[in-house]
């Protein structure tokens, strides 16, 4: 066996402080702008659906922010630090010269990363006096964390569940509902949008955006409510960043620097909160990681998509920003990889690619379900549909090490489990996908 299988960080070293990556992008983000005036928006304009301490997170240049005591206690409790494992097995099965880490993010009681920024979230609004939330979820992920998070700080919380996941995936509603959590499939009768959706299109297979739509227009119309999102703005993506700060103490331990690091993008968060903490260094010309964002070619934000002003919405209730987007009007396939199902791309990731510090492939799920199918047989886990992308890539990157005879280290974010997920890998097996 070798040693450094496992790495596990003592609990003392859970970051203290969110890493901000706009404080060190040569190129300052474009503003989110107002859709009727068309000029930047005003910050003012957010607190009807966030919390002031937010807002001041998603305009913030500052380069570290510091974690509330409350929160990082409460994701201690959650499990991190989370520990960072060596693939051996896989690299044997793959008979690379690689060498090839992963951090597992899935093995805390919401079985993802998503409870880094649902905790905080819940956090900054009961802090504010909200009483109610609203969000979207795709896979189910998101939805579950925050209806935890709303239970550890007492809010109700209501979720639109994407209503193809919302049918693939009906344990994802339970363990909400579990929590506390009250949960619709999306688009939904309780919303005006969503009645209008569904008057037009009733077979629809829903999508994140028509989802948020949702979520906004219900926190917009009550005072005691706000919205929380799981992926996409600043903010978010800040409070990610535990996970990558976490890799780079880990790596130090081990007296390893990665070459390649792997993440999956829906929105963009677990890719973000892995990958900018090492962009900082890239940015700086300390390091030259190769650093690779991988997507459903089937929701190609990234790949296909036009970098422009959108809608993070369906309906248009959201600021205009400027990302990677296929158009707030589209609706993906309905493939199981719920949580990557996004008609765009978070800004600051946009913008990491767009001037070329990371960049982006795209894969089909056929070819991501084999992928993930040797990494169960090899190291025993079963990931979450979305997490395999990055599996698929890296095995290509181990493949490409073999044939080029390149010891190489890869490192990437195992974003959560798929043990909600076995629809998919059902259909896989059988054929049927």
């Amino acid at each position: 066996m070798t040693k450094d299988i496992k790495i596990v960080l003592d609990v003392d070293e859970t970051p203290k402080n969110y890493y901000n990556l706009a404080a060190d992008l040569p190129s300052a983000l474009h503003p989110p702008l107002n859709p009727a005036t068309k000029e930047p928006v005003n910050p003012s304009d957010l607190e009807v659906l966030f919390p002031k301490e937010l807002i001041k997170q998603e305009v913030s240049r500052e380069r570290y922010i510091p974690i509330p005591e409350e929160v990082r206690d409460a994701l201690i409790k959650m499990g991190r630090p989370s520990p960072l494992f060596r693939a051996s097995r896989l690299e044997k099965a793959l008979k690379t010269p690689a060498k090839i880490y992963f951090k597992h993010e899935g093995l805390n009681p919401c079985g993802s990363h998503k409870p880094n920024t649902a905790i905080a979230q819940a956090y900054y609004n009961m802090k504010e006096g909200i009483e109610n939330l609203t969000t979207e979820t795709g896979a189910g992920q998101w939805g579950t964390a925050l209806s935890y998070a709303g239970a550890l700080f007492d809010l109700d919380v209501m979720v639109f569940m994407v209503r193809v996941s919302f049918e693939q995936k009906p344990y994802r509603k339970t363990i909400m509902e579990t929590y506390g959590g009250e949960v619709f499939s999306s688009p939904s009768s309780r919303t005006d949008y969503g009645r209008s959706v569904l008057s037009k299109m009733p077979d629809t297979p829903g999508s994140l955006g028509i989802a948020i739509s949702e979520a906004v227009e219900l926190a917009a119309k009550d005072d005691k409510t706000h919205y929380a999102l799981g992926s996409v703005l600043n903010h978010v993506m800040l409070h990610q960043t535990v996970i990558g700060q976490e890799v780079q103490k880990q790596l130090k331990m081990i007296e390893e620097e990665p070459d390649v690091l792997i993440g999956c993008i829906g929105g963009g968060s677990n890719f973000a909160g892995f990958s900018f903490p090492f962009l900082q260094d890239k940015i700086k010309k300390k390091m030259n990681y190769e650093i690779i964002a991988v997507e459903p070619s089937s929701c190609p934000s990234t790949t296909k998509g036009e970098y422009r002003y959108d809608f993070g919405d369906s309906a248009g209730l959201t600021p205009l920003l400027k990302m990677y987007t296929l158009g707030n009007q589209y609706v993906p396939p309905p493939d199981h990889a719920g949580g990557l199902r996004y008609h765009g791309m978070a800004p600051l990731v946009s913008s990491a690619i767009n001037q070329g510090y990371a960049e982006s492939v795209a894969y089909d799920q056929n070819e991501v379900f084999k992928a993930s199918m040797l990494f169960a047989e090899t190291e025993g886990i079963v990931a979450a549909p979305e997490s395999a992308h990055a599996i698929k890539c890296c095995i290509d990157k181990a493949v490409e090490c073999r044939k080029n005879k390149e010891s190489k280290t890869i490192v990437f974010n195992l974003s959560g489990h798929g043990l909600m997920d076995l629809k998919g890998y059902e259909q896989y097996l059988k054929g049927m996908l």
